[in-house]
């Protein structure tokens, strides 16, 4: 049997014996100090090519160049590039599961354990912000699943550390609501100041002289302040004035 020939579970002699000293002369590592593939090392490939290059470059054949395969290779472990999307979605959710500020329920009350989720999913958006967007678009569980908060675990710890705290049903839901809507919207405009892909909401580079500003006095006046960096200023305000709502909302369900 040749080196073309198939072995008994479909691979060919070369695929079971690789070629070390061709691996010396491209100047790879020998097979037995490869990395082997696996889904975990895919997802994280696929991370690392979106925090470099964006989300529009990302193909499973240049993948498959990052990672030293054929893109063929990578089927084995993502079906398709929408299964690899929706990893790379599970992933991020993932790292705020993760992240050791984050509660698992309340310990000194829930302000103070919402606000740790809060900055648990902005860390998240802030080490991959051209990925970010993704957490946005594709549910990763289900699909009525409100972003960010991708993950019937997350939304199961979020809604029951409420409840422990004497929320109702119907004010949990209403913190959910309003809790996603703010965390979203915040995180999708600071992560396009970023450079995320994010549609309508990209911003421009910032540039001096641009064309028409002598017809606007005023924001041509305030463009200074104007084009100051406040997002982490912003954030806190903004988490603060939405858990003062939540109290609220609270305290008007416990009293009905």
């Amino acid at each position: 049997m040749t080196d073309e020939e198939a072995t008994g579970d479909g691979r060919s002699r070369r695929d079971e014996y690789p070629d070390a000293d061709q691996a010396a002369v491209n100047d790879e590592p020998p097979p037995s100090q490869r990395v082997p593939l696996s889904l975990e090392r895919v997802v994280d490939a696929a991370l690392e090519f979106i925090d470099a290059n964006g989300l529009p470059g990302l193909t499973m054949r240049r993948l498959g160049e990052q990672l030293g395969v054929e893109a063929m290779a990578l089927y084995r472990y993502v079906p398709s590039k929408e299964d690899l999307l929706d990893a790379v979605v599970e992933s991020l959710v993932g790292d705020v599961r993760a992240d050791e500020v984050v509660l698992q329920a309340p310990q000194d009350g829930w302000q103070d354990f919402l606000q740790r989720l809060a900055h648990g999913v902005r860390r998240m958006a802030l080490s991959h912000p051209k990925a970010f967007p993704l957490v946005a678009s594709r549910p990763a569980e289900a699909p009525w699943l409100r972003p960010p908060l991708r993950s019937l675990e997350v939304v199961e710890t979020f809604l029951s550390g409420l409840l422990e705290e004497g929320f109702t049903d119907q004010a949990a839901i209403e913190a959910y609501r309003a809790y996603t809507s703010f965390l979203l919207g915040h995180l999708l405009l600071e992560v396009a100041v970023h450079g995320a892909d994010v549609g309508p909401l990209d911003v421009l580079d910032d540039q001096t002289g641009e064309p028409g500003t002598s017809r606007y006095p005023t924001v041509a006046r305030l463009r200074g302040p104007l084009s100051e960096d406040r997002s982490a200023v912003e954030f806190e305000e903004a988490l603060e004035a939405l858990l003062d709502r939540m109290t609220v909302t609270r305290n008007e369900h416990l009293e009905d």
